[in-house]
């Protein structure tokens, strides 16, 4: 076969329900051969073992390196990032059954926007708005069990341990923190200024 050029732009994030992964799942593949492109986009990538949901990362030249390994004389370049994200989550995307976490999230959205603008209306006076709730539900000032004060307590705590992903030393699943994207968010800036500073003042090093 002589060299032909094939073009791919691989995606930042894909997700897949199959443990077998083709390279159309993860990137686009273009190229003047059509027959080529169609069998290149039937590549197999890579398979998963284990049931459970997990994320992988690859390297934009694995990629590379399955696709001129499979066609031998095909040159391939690749337009994007350096590597991308592979998340399997079992079952069919289009199954259904996940109302009830659209439920929850609206359900929340709802009462806690309402909760912060009573709040911010009343200067963050929290114990006069849980007042004010049970003069309107009909427990005059308070009831003999606080309820609102006992979900406010439960539920301030396992909210921030929610979205901060992690308990002590237990993570709720494998994605980062808010903590730790701002940490590597910082680590990068750092690492930009420093070689803009070092271009700025003529101190980049050659090689040799």
């Amino acid at each position: 076969m002589e060299n032909v050029m094939i073009t791919i732009v691989p995606k930042q994030a894909a997700l897949v329900h199959t443990k077998k992964v083709l390279v159309e799942d993860v990137a686009s593949v273009t190229g003047r051969d059509q027959k080529l492109v169609s069998e290149l986009r039937r590549t197999q990538l890579y398979h998963f073992r284990d049931d459970k949901p997990q994320k992988k990362v690859f390297s934009t030249l694995k990629l590379i390196e399955v696709l001129e390994k499979a066609r031998p004389g095909v040159t391939v370049q690749a337009l994007g990032g350096t590597s991308f994200i592979l998340e399997y989550s079992p079952g069919n995307a289009k199954s259904g059954g996940q109302w009830w976490k659209a439920a929850f999230v609206s359900l929340a959205v709802f009462f806690g926007g309402a909760f912060s603008i009573m709040t911010f209306n009343q200067d963050v006076d929290v114990a006069k708005i849980f007042k004010l709730l049970y003069k309107v539900s009909g427990y005059g000032e308070a009831p003999f069990i606080p309820i609102l004060e006992i979900g406010y307590s439960i539920g301030l705590p396992l909210g921030i341990i929610l979205f901060f992903n992690h308990f002590s030393t237990l993570r709720i699943d494998n994605d980062p923190t808010p903590l730790e994207v701002q940490m590597r968010t910082y680590e990068k800036d750092v690492n930009n200024a420093i070689m803009d500073n070092a271009s700025r003042e003529g101190e980049v090093e050659d090689v040799g």
